[in-house]
């Protein structure tokens, strides 16, 4: 009898032993998402940077309501070209510089690499001038907020992980979703929205030119090189595939709901009043929302928002640079690793391209003609980052993880006609010289 008791008590014993690993299993399942997560929100929000802020709200004050199907409908095309670069560095763990160098040729490389290096500079121009102009906001020098700015993000990539960076990035950049609050405040009209959505004067070559200019702000091509390198850095296996997806989609929305909710308030506001408003600058932002939303309210909510994508956009066009460059030169280039003989110009790339930015700003440095220049460039490097990626997805890629049948012709259309839009953009743009 006692005998049998011991067996029960063992039996009870065992099998509450497998209840809890079971349990501590699903647990870990359950919550492994949070370590899968990440790169495909931090390229999303720095996406939604200080000049993609400023021509969403261009948009809307100069179309209104009607620029928010076009925001729309470029969700989809840029959950497409991302999710390529997901599987591309799962699967080969292989940055977009490395795989083209292996697969193309060096020289196809250093074009590469050399295009994206021009264009991530002129990106942190953008976004330091963002950072400065929500300093002057507030009565603060540009002496003062862009020295503390190159410091922090130069700082940042110097604690030892890509984990640490992502984090601090996705924290960052949570606070553009301080905006959501100047909509609650304007109260847009519902069915002029609606009404918005089914009037669309495509006849009007400055709506054309100014949603090509939105496509061109939605799909960088610096997005491209830093996703890919980041979930080769995360070292993220075949097996996180799904959930990565999921992380860029997620990221896709928030990116896009920013944009639309910039569209919408401009146009709720501003955009009612056909003004001919031009808005190009953070202080601009703020003059405008005030007689609608207070003064102090306007600068916080513009504040926050533009220095949370200046902030981010910094550090992930920064890395991406670097990152392809590196890639292209097959130096060692990795946040997990300290700074040593090894990581030496990895860092020192990081650190020149915050500094050159920086320096070029504080300079008053030809912005007007760089800015013309990088957009020329954007919209030369777009063809060209697409082409390869869907060419990379197509070769490198074995069989099971490639794209197939009607998915596989949707994204091909969708990504020629982003190139066409980039490549229309060049005229106009070169016309301002």
């Amino acid at each position: 009898m006692a005998t049998r008791s011991l067996n029960l008590d063992r039996s009870d014993y065992l099998q509450r032993v497998s209840t809890e690993k079971m349990q501590a299993i699903k647990s870990v399942k359950k919550y492994q998402w949070l370590k899968i997560w990440g790169p495909g929100l931090i390229v999303m929000l720095a996406d939604t940077d200080a000049g993609c802020l400023i021509t969403a709200a261009q948009s809307g004050v100069q179309w209104g309501y009607t620029m928010i199907l076009p925001q729309i409908l470029l969700i989809p095309i840029l959950y497409m070209a991302q999710e390529m670069t997901v599987r591309l560095g799962i699967v080969t763990h292989k940055g977009h510089g490395e795989l083209i160098r292996e697969n193309f040729g060096a020289g196809w490389a250093w074009l590469s690499a050399g295009t994206l290096a021009i264009s991530a500079i002129g990106a942190l121009l953008t976004e330091f001038i963002g950072v400065a102009g929500v300093g002057e906001l507030f009565g603060i020098s540009k002496w003062i907020t862009i020295p503390i700015a190159t410091v922090l993000l130069v700082g940042v990539a110097f604690i030892g992980s890509y984990r640490r960076v992502e984090k601090i990035g996705v924290i960052i950049g949570s606070a553009e979703l301080a905006f959501i609050i100047a909509v609650i405040m304007i109260k847009p009209s519902l069915s002029q929205m609606a009404q918005g959505l089914i009037s669309i004067p495509w006849r009007h070559a400055s709506y054309t030119y100014l949603v090509a200019a939105n496509v061109g702000a939605v799909i960088m091509p610096w997005m491209i090189f830093y996703q890919q390198g980041a979930v080769v850095d995360k070292k993220l296996d075949v097996h996180s595939i799904s959930k990565a997806r999921h992380d860029t989609f997620v990221g896709t929305l928030i990116t896009q709901g920013i944009m639309l909710i910039f569209v919408i308030a401009f146009a709720a506001t501003t955009g009612n009043s056909n003004s001919s408003a031009s808005l190009s600058s953070v202080g601009d932002l703020a003059t405008t929302l005030s007689p609608f939303i207070g003064s102090l309210p306007s600068k916080v909510l513009i504040g926050a928002s533009v220095l949370g994508g200046a902030l981010v956009a910094a550090l992930v066009v920064a890395l991406a640079g670097t990152w392809g460059i590196t890639e292209v030169l097959n130096w060692k280039h990795s946040l997990n690793e300290p700074l040593s003989c090894r990581t030496a110009g990895f860092y020192t790339i990081y650190t020149l391209a915050h500094v050159i930015g920086a320096v070029l700003v504080l300079a008053n440095f030809e912005l007007v003609n760089m800015a013309v220049a990088v957009e020329v460039m954007n919209a030369l490097l777009l063809p060209i980052v697409l082409g390869f990626l869907l060419m990379l997805e197509a070769k490198v890629l074995p069989k099971e993880y490639r794209m197939k049948g009607f998915y596989k012709w949707t994204v091909t259309i969708l990504c020629i006609i982003v190139m066409i839009f980039g490549m229309y953009m060049i005229g106009p743009v070169a016309n301002l010289w």
